[in-house]
Formats: C-alpha cells, structure tokens, sequence
C-alpha cells in the first residue's frame, strides 16, 4: 500500500489532527487542558462576554493547548535520541513542561480579568441565559462536534480523523449541519431536505467501507444532540 504524499493538503490535516489525538491520547495534562478550554468556552458564551474579550480567551486557551502539543513533540524527540538519563534531556523536558505552566497560568490570568466581574454579576442577579447570534451558534455548535468526535476517536483508538473509528465525523458533522438548518430556518421540510442530505453523506461512507452504520449511527445521534443542546440552551 503507498503512503499518501506530505505534499497533500488534505492528509497534511489529517497528519496534523493524528497529532492532536496522540497528545490526547497519551497525554493526561492535554486531556485536562481540553476540558477546561470546553468549560472556559461554555462559561464565556453564557456571559455573553464582548467579542474582544472573547478572542483575548481564545486565544489564551490555545497557546496553553499549542504549548501542550509542543512539550509532547519534545518529550518524544527527546526519547527517541536519549536512551539513558541525560542532565540536557532532563532540561529541554523541563523547559517545554515551564513553558506550558507559564501559558496555563497567563490563560488563568486573562479568565480572571474577562470573567470575574460577569461571574460575579450572574450569581447576584441569576442565571439568565445569553442571547447569541445564529453566526455565532453555528460555529459554537460546529465546534463543539468536531471537538467530541477527536475526543471520542482518541478514546477509541480506532481510525483515524478522516477514515474510520469511532464515531464517524463526517456524519456527525452532516446532521449537525442539517439540524442547524432547522433551527435558523424554522421550516421543517427545510430540515427534512437537510436529513435526507445527511443519510446521502453516511451512505456514501459505509458503500465505501470507510466507516460501519453503527458508527455512522453513533456520529449522527452525537450530531443532532449536541447541536439541538446549544440552540436550545442559547436560542429563542
């Protein structure tokens, strides 16, 4: 069997996203990293913090998580050329794990100022919700789907991103996308259209035996659920 080319744009994702869930897989501090990123993400859409504000913990979460996969790559590099302990080894290991504390505790920093005083504000007055834009649901709920399928893939050890394992992401993200469309559009047949779409995606990737109905199934049902969670939680 040939190795797919480097030079490819697709399998460099896909290469790149392999490296994603190796950290998740092996590495315990990324797995930490994510869930607090998830939980940091659903907090500030709650507040409804300012879009300014928003990017300024954005991207603090994702030099933590960058800074995470580099201290990985390092690890790695470094057990691969060093067999027996070494005081440089030790070092570059050490350095890489001060610069993800150094990020965890800037992205601590930055949460404290953007989100203390809405925390604050929502325990005095009550949990009201936040009123989002329909730009803005889609790509919140788009994203969290993408984010439980390279978590459940990394759990599952099967497969890869883009072929196989569990669940499959191209119907998760199929139904996630026809769901939306019901919800922004509010007409049923709109949403049927968008189902049938769907079973057209899954379809094509169990003929070609890239993924099994059960983990079409699976990807579909976390799809639908997980969208139809965030408009139904942030949307009236």
């Amino acid at each position: 069997m040939t190795a797919p080319s480097r030079r490819s744009i697709l399998w460099s994702f896909n290469f790149a996203i392999e490296g994603i869930v190796y950290a998740l897989r092996t590495q315990r501090n990324m797995r930490v990293h994510v869930v607090f990123a998830m939980l940091i993400a659903v907090v500030s859409l709650v507040l409804g913090i300012p879009r300014l504000e928003l990017v300024a913990v954005v991207f603090a979460v994702s030099l933590v998580l960058v800074t995470e996969l580099v201290n990985t790559a390092i690890e790695a590099a470094v057990d691969l050329s060093v067999e027996q302990f070494d005081p440089l080894a030790k070092v570059a290991k050490d350095v890489a794990a001060g610069a993800v504390l150094v990020a965890a505790i800037n992205a601590l920093a930055i949460a404290y100022l953007v989100l203390f005083d809405d925390v604050r504000r929502v325990l005095q007055d009550g949990l009201n919700g936040a009123r989002l834009a329909t730009p803005d649901l889609t790509v919140i709920a788009l994203g969290l789907v993408l984010l439980a399928v390279i978590a459940l893939k990394a759990i599952s050890r099967e497969g890869t991103w883009m072929r196989g394992g569990w669940p499959s992401g191209h119907a998760a993200i199929a139904f996630a996308a026809a769901t939306i469309v019901g919800f922004v559009t509010g007409n049923a047949s709109a949403l049927a259209l968008g189902y049938f779409i769907a079973v057209l995606v899954v379809q094509s990737r169990v003929e070609s035996e890239v993924h099994t109905i059960p983990q079409s199934l699976v990807g579909a049902v976390l799809g639908v659920v997980l969208t139809t969670a965030v408009f139904q939680v942030f949307f009236w």
